[in-house]
């Protein structure tokens, strides 16, 4: 599953350009092509997030 700008500015708090340039930022230390997604699991562990605490914020 993939995680969205939007998703990330329900977790983080940060604005939705902001919530882009994380993911923007992550993308580009896992090596990843600009249009390749960023997994649930590939944001929780560069932020040190629990995944268990992610998930419900998302999901719903």
């Amino acid at each position: 599953m993939c995680i969205y700008p939007k998703d990330v500015k329900c977790v983080t708090g940060k604005s939705y350009r902001q919530s882009i340039r994380l993911l923007q930022k992550i993308r580009k230390e896992l090596n990843k092509l600009q249009n390749e997604f960023v997994s649930i699991e590939e944001f929780c562990q560069y932020t040190s997030l629990k995944i268990e605490q992610v998930n419900p914020l998302i999901i719903g």
